[in-house]
């Protein structure tokens, strides 16, 4: 975690412990929100992780291929490597190198290639999530919505509400 949260930390505290701002800090409304769910449930969230999966799909089972040519290739020259001229020993080592690095170099791109897109569809669902929060912030007259807390009661939890919306607009 960072600096910033230890300072939210710190001045809440500083808040909550200051008798005259004590008076006032009964009167605030606060709601939670777990993001963690909400990216898991929510309507949008699952299109989004369906149509990453849809699209990167092809590279995947590329990739499944690359590795099985590599096990076989790998099975093949343990059990073979006796009976094998060193001729053809090598030229299979060799092909298996090439199949390695190319499968290395592959699962590197996909993963970068996938966080990136992971990145930017997640990044246009919470800004619709952050969206639905600050309406249902507003229309509750709540001061503070937080979305990470070490505890949060119940009573305070809006998650659900957030995902009924977010249902509702998809309709």
């Amino acid at each position: 975690m960072g600096r910033g949260w230890w300072r939210a930390a710190v001045l809440a505290a500083a808040v909550v412990a200051s008798p005259g701002v004590l008076a006032q800090a009964n009167d605030v409304r606060i709601g939670f929100v777990d993001t963690e769910r909400i990216l898991r449930e929510a309507a949008p969230a699952v299109r989004a992780q369906k149509r990453l999966e849809k699209d990167f799909a092809p590279r995947d089972q590329e990739l499944q291929r690359l590795a099985a040519r590599a096990k076989e290739l790998q099975g093949s020259l343990e059990r073979e490597a006796v009976t094998l001229a060193e001729s053809e020993r090598v030229k299979r080592e060799q092909e298996l190198a090439r199949i390695t690095q190319q499968f290395q170099r592959l699962q590197r791109e996909f993963r970068e290639d996938l966080n990136i897109r992971r990145n930017e569809e997640m990044a246009v669902v919470l800004e619709r999530v952050n969206a639905v929060i600050k309406k249902i912030a507003e229309s509750e007259k709540l001061d503070l919505v937080f979305q990470e807390a070490v505890f949060r009661s119940t009573r305070i939890d809006i998650t659900d509400k957030v995902l009924r919306a977010l249902a509702a607009a998809d309709k």
